[in-house]
């Protein structure tokens, strides 16, 4: 009789144990399917094993950002991570902590990893489950739980990063249509001038912009510019800067001034967190004049029967000061056949495979090769040029190129 009553108990405490099982998952599953926050998982998973288990000891290491940290515990009392982590990542199932094995672990039982596609996720340490009767089955059932949570916080991360990969598609999306409105897609051809451009920016969006302002039939300017920084930062500041251009470059009547004021409009939205790089030119026809300043860009190319002039004149940086000073205008008389290369770093950046430079030297002597030759044809023969200097080499930077002919 007592050895029926005795197992009758243990059914009904089989019984009772598989219905808490049964209970807990299904709450767990139904907190997982409203999105309860990785914080709320946590703590039903220590409550589950705190109350339901009996567990006195545990603690759960999740990786997170390249970095196990350790979520939430049970007397943990560990601070060492590194130690810690250095005794579980080499398991890879289920283990149970001998005596006096890893002194660090006192107290705790076992050790439970969790792997996703191979990797490992989580590892959870347990110890101190008071009721010993149906240990086995215990610890098979906080090893499911202990997957559930993990897989779940797992895959709440990896549909995070899904959405801000979303998020910085769309804002690059966004940046190169900024900048492909920026950029004029036909720059003018005409009996007394030419212009063409080339526009190769690096990993899509780039930092690079160049633009032509007509005053009248006489007189025209233009300009070139490479922003620090690239995405959506970089169009948007270049959004502004263009409309800072076109609204100054209207008001004042020499480009002193006119790169006073700039400057002053850059930085009071940078307020020196980021730089412009900045050259522009003003040509009149009938003067026959070419004045410029030259606010610390890579110095433009006039080539004039044969004789190579670098455009260095000007100041600093737009933006990187809250005062320009010593700005220098300098203007230098134009004729007939003669041609204006205006180009950003990344030209003379580009390497080939020896480590050789697309340097100085080299684009002088192509401009005396090619200095008859209209800008839209110049310009192809130079993309034709560099492609073959690179060879296989990737291009590491923006490339713009805007190319003025004088007729």
């Amino acid at each position: 009789m007592n050895r029926e009553i005795a197992l009758l108990e243990k059914l009904e405490k089989d019984l009772s144990l598989k219905q808490l099982q049964i209970k807990s998952l299904l709450t767990i599953t139904q907190a997982i399917n409203d999105n309860v926050s990785a914080e709320g998982l946590y703590n039903m998973y220590k409550s589950f094993l705190s109350w339901e288990m009996g567990v006195e000891k545990m603690a759960l290491y999740i990786l997170a950002d390249g970095e196990w940290q350790c979520t939430t515990a049970i007397n943990h009392g560990i601070s060492d991570h590194e130690e810690i982590m250095s005794i579980l990542l080499p398991h890879k199932r289920l283990y149970t902590i001998k005596q006096d094995e890893y002194p660090i672990l006192e107290g705790f039982d076992i050790i439970i990893p969790v792997f996703h596609k191979n990797l490992p996720i989580a590892y959870a340490i347990i110890g101190g489950i008071k009721e010993k009767e149906d240990l086995y089955n215990k610890i098979q059932f906080i090893t499911t739980i202990t997957n559930i949570i993990a897989v779940a916080i797992e895959n709440k991360r990896l549909f995070k990063r899904q959405l801000e990969q979303e998020r910085l598609r769309r804002e690059m999306e966004f940046a190169t249509e900024v900048q492909q409105m920026l950029i004029p897609e036909n720059l003018p051809v005409s009996e007394k001038f030419a212009f063409s451009k080339i526009y190769m920016p690096h990993d899509n969006i780039g930092g690079d912009y160049l633009d032509f302002i007509q005053f009248d039939e006489h007189r025209f300017a233009f300009c070139i510019a490479d922003i620090s920084g690239k995405g959506v930062a970089a169009a948007l500041l270049m959004a502004n800067f263009q409309a800072m251009i076109q609204s100054l470059i209207f008001q004042y009547r020499d480009l002193e001034t006119f790169i006073f004021a700039l400057n002053q409009s850059v930085y009071r939205i940078t307020k020196s967190d980021r730089y412009i790089t900045f050259f522009i030119g003003e040509v009149d026809l009938k003067a026959k004049t070419l004045k410029y300043v030259n606010a610390g860009h890579y110095p433009p190319i006039l080539e004039s029967k044969g004789n190579i002039t670098r455009l260095n004149k000007g100041c600093s940086f737009i933006g990187a000061f809250e005062k320009l000073e010593n700005i220098k205008e300098e203007v230098i008389p134009i004729q007939s056949g003669d041609i204006i290369l205006c180009f950003t770093d990344g030209l003379t950046d580009l390497h080939n495979e020896k480590g050789e430079y697309f340097g100085d030297e080299q684009l002088e002597a192509f401009i005396k090769t090619n200095q008859t030759v209209a800008p839209e044809p110049f310009n192809q023969a130079l993309l034709n040029e560099l492609h073959d200097f690179r060879g296989n080499v990737e291009i590491t930077d923006d490339i713009a190129v805007l190319t003025c002919k004088i007729f």
